[in-house]
């Protein structure tokens, strides 16, 4: 697994386009989301169907359709320097196929910021378009408008990658499995990944990579089903290392603690346990197809180079 194209970092007066390729946004959410970009004096457009509501699935930010089309749109227009998603929930895989990719390629690289959902776009970007993206708090998510080192990390990372090229742990991790190990970063929500075996937008496995995992909202035993299937499918075949994030409104910890480390844990390969990416308040911005090195007693990720260049 090589390192993919790095986007050029941000600098004031930066347009950025926010998009929902999932679940509706809530509007005062979204409201305080771009008020902070401008503070931190970005340019925030809204897309057009940011704010739509799907008329028989209410899950879903409008048509698959127009969902794809906003995307798309902020992609391929010159002035954008970044797309950053309002939300996860469910619905970016139904839209996938509907990009295309060959015109966002040409666009050019920019950066791509979300997480949850978004994982099936992480992907997508990662195989279809070769490129880094930031795993990181979305614009109308809670942690993001709530949390100040989510927020001075993000910024950090998007302005200053250079300062960021140590990422420290969040207090509370520790090492499954003690042990260095270095790699291409990956990964995302443990369940979209699992969803995504088969699909022309995933990796074909996370051999020789850095593999980042968490979820939200799920029992002990379908975290069990998704690493099973992961394991079955040889995706987890020669990952290098895995860090583990958070595990928001799932089962007691200790008992999804049980599980990582039954999974995980005869990989013979280094494993973090609640470094800090994910679903909680103080998630950490984590760029997927940068290589760096995992020191899993220490809780450090050493990135190569800095995220963005």
């Amino acid at each position: 697994m090589k390192p993919l194209t790095r986007p050029a970092r941000l600098t004031p007066g930066a347009r950025v386009a926010v998009v929902a390729p999932s679940g509706p946004v809530p509007e005062e959410r979204l409201q305080a989301g771009l008020d902070l970009l401008r503070g931190w004096d970005l340019d925030p457009v809204v897309a057009p169907h940011v704010l739509d509501r799907h008329a028989d699935f209410g899950y879903l930010a409008g048509t698959d359709a127009d969902r794809a089309a906003d995307l798309q749109a902020a992609w391929c227009d010159p002035d954008v320097a970044a797309v950053f998603c309002a939300r996860g929930g469910y619905g970016a895989q139904r839209m996938a196929d509907l990009l295309d990719w060959d015109a966002m390629t040409a666009a050019g690289p920019k950066v791509f910021l979300g997480f949850s959902d978004i994982t099936a776009l992480h992907e997508a970007f990662a195989v279809r378009a070769g490129l880094v993206t930031l795993h990181g708090p979305m614009v109308a998510a809670v942690g993001f408008l709530k949390n100040a080192r989510a927020q001075e990390h993000l910024r950090a990372t998007l302005f200053e990658p250079e300062t960021v090229r140590m990422i420290t742990a969040n207090p509370g991790a520790a090492a499954l499995v003690p042990g260095r190990a270095s790699g291409v970063l990956l990964g995302g929500c443990l369940s979209l990944l699992a969803a995504d075996l088969g699909t022309p937008y995933a990796r074909p496995g996370a051999r020789d990579g850095l593999l980042c995992l968490e979820d939200v909202g799920e029992e002990t035993y379908r975290l069990d089903r998704y690493l099973t299937q992961l394991l079955r499918a040889g995706w987890l075949d020669g990952v290098a290392g895995i860090l583990l994030g958070s595990w928001a409104d799932c089962s007691p910890y200790p008992e999804v603690r049980a599980l990582l480390a039954d999974r995980l844990g005869g990989l013979g390969v280094p494993v973090v346990e609640e470094f800090g990416f994910g679903h909680g308040e103080d998630a950490l911005t984590i760029p997927f197809g940068a290589r760096a090195e995992l020191d899993a007693l220490a809780g450090t990720l050493t990135l190569e180079k800095p995220a963005l260049a």
